[in-house]
């Protein structure tokens, strides 16, 4: 993760300064040295302080990164979040790329952490999905962990998920059970994606491991988890908000797989004070 966070610090870096900050080099002496403050506009979870801190250490070594506050702190609004240290210029350089991964972050842990207190005392746990900013995958998927949350798969490549174009594709829920038992280790589950309670009576008898109901009404998802019955994992999917998922969790689900973690955080509210 470290090398591609650097070459995304690096990307992101070039793409703000380019040729030169024409501001600073206009207004700011090269000798100039001063402190800045990183505050929190609102409460918050705070996540990505180390990426804020690559950002600035990134364009000189030399700079001071003092956290105010540690990492997935629940932040007052008007909290100190962290001190830097050094020459003015270089701050005002990478002032809004370290705010825009840092708020980005926050948002998504914030997020992540109220779903996770709306569904306290079920023994639902809520997922990430694929659905995130490219790019930045691992940093938006480090930030639910951040947030009480947990992992879905990273990818297409470590875990086998057959959604609805799959068993068309293959013909049905049976024969693409069987395809990728035949195919894959035995060290990896199974995971389909079901939209009735017949294709869950399917996915049940074809011997998946992962049962995903997707968009199903709350009765239906009674209905299945109580067929299920232990014998598989089983998640919920689709049309989730936090209106809805405390009684999402209360059919029994074990998973609830939520894309609005990454997809529709709202960055936080984080401000750069020089001193």
């Amino acid at each position: 993760m470290m090398l591609s966070l650097d070459n995304l610090i690096e990307q992101a870096l070039l793409e703000d300064i380019h040729t030169g900050d024409i501001t600073t080099q206009a207004l700011i002496p090269a000798d100039s040295r001063a402190t800045a403050r990183l505050v929190a506009k609102e409460e918050m979870t705070l996540a990505g302080l180390f990426v804020a801190e690559k950002v600035f250490k990134r364009l000189n070594p030399a700079i001071e990164f003092t956290p105010g506050l540690p990492e997935g702190a629940k932040v007052a609004k008007g909290a100190l979040i962290a001190t830097v240290r050094g020459a003015t210029a270089e701050l005002l350089m990478g002032e809004r790329v370290a705010l825009n991964l840092l708020q980005r972050l926050s948002g998504i842990a914030t997020l992540t952490s109220r779903f996770v207190a709306a569904v306290a005392g079920t023994g639902a746990r809520i997922v990430d999905t694929r659905k995130t900013t490219p790019g930045l995958r691992e940093l938006e998927k480090y930030a639910v962990r951040v947030g009480g949350g947990v992992n879905h798969r990273t990818g297409l490549y470590d875990g086998v998920l057959i959604k609805e174009n799959h068993i068309a594709a293959t013909g049905g829920i049976g024969e693409a059970i069987r395809r990728a038992r035949d195919f894959i280790p035995h060290t990896l589950k199974i995971e389909i994606e079901t939209e009735t309670l017949a294709q869950v009576d399917e996915a049940l008898a074809s011997g998946a491991d992962i049962i995903m109901l997707d968009n199903m009404s709350l009765a239906d998802m009674r209905s299945a988890v109580a067929t299920i019955a232990g014998r598989a994992l089983v998640e919920a999917s689709g049309g989730v908000n936090l209106e809805t998922v405390r009684a999402i969790a209360e059919t029994g689900v074990d998973i609830i797989s939520v894309g609005a973690l990454t997809h529709s955080a709202r960055a936080m509210d984080i401000s750069m004070l020089l001193d």
